[in-house]
């Protein structure tokens, strides 16, 4: 498809965010921190330590709590860690990106076009922490690889980061596809809220999931909850009645 065309396509679909269309190569991410910046990340509560703790300790993490957590960017903040350490070779992240469907084909543009406004808030946290210009850089060349749901069938993914991000909207096949893909050298948090699936009820399989692996020893589940939020204290507050 042309640029002429796909322009003319896309204008005909209205963005999910407010003004130019943004995808994670355009300059927009570049406004963060493109020059060398190492950000030392702490716990703000104690369920936040006992994540970091877990995310460190654990090849596989489940992050379960509400909105405002940081379970995303304590994840996201742990695999460009591990990259930058040379613990893992690339980091891949992946999310629905529709509710059950994985409908992606509609969307105009090539697949980083197609999923970049629901990665949005992952490459916001990248970019945050290791700068615009090296996250263009590590998706071009592969080292950070984005994977909706639908296409991770079948892999096995050796040393890398894995992020699978707003897992509750995942049903318990889904999940447990993207579980087997975890390969040797790689760590995978899963993060998700239960309380907040999109998909209809009883269709979410990440509260069942995270439930059996309670007796897995090796496996690490953490659940946060209103105390764990930093976000405006009304966040917590409102989560209390919601």
């Amino acid at each position: 498809m042309s640029k002429k065309s796909r322009r003319t396509t896309a204008s005909k679909i209205q963005p999910l965010h407010s003004g130019s269309e943004w995808h994670p190569l355009d300059d927009d991410i570049d406004n963060r921190r493109d020059k060398k910046y190492v950000k030392n990340i702490k716990p703000r509560s104690p369920g936040q330590e006992k994540l970091m703790k877990a995310i460190s300790d654990y090849n596989l993490t489940m992050a379960i709590g509400p909105a405002g957590t940081g379970k995303t960017y304590l994840a996201i903040a742990a695999a460009v860690e591990a990259l930058e350490r040379g613990d893992v070779e690339r980091i891949v992240l992946s999310r629905p990106a529709m509710e059950a469907g994985e409908s992606l084909g509609y969307l105009p543009g090539d697949m980083h076009e197609k999923m970049a406004p629901y990665l949005r808030p992952l490459y916001d946290a990248m970019g945050d922490r290791m700068g615009g210009k090296k996250v263009r850089q590590y998706m071009d060349d592969g080292t950070i690889e984005i994977a909706p749901v639908g296409f991770m069938r079948g892999r096995t993914l050796n040393n890398a980061f894995v992020v699978i991000d707003e897992a509750q909207n995942c049903t318990y096949g889904q999940l447990k596809m993207l579980l087997s893909r975890l390969g040797w050298h790689s760590t995978m948090v899963v993060t998700g809220d239960p309380e907040q699936s999109d998909l209809l009820e009883g269709m979410s399989g990440l509260a069942n999931v995270a439930h059996r692996f309670e007796a897995l020893k090796n496996i690490a589940v953490i659940y946060l909850n209103q105390e764990d939020i930093v976000r405006h204290p009304l966040v917590a507050e409102m989560l209390e009645v919601l």
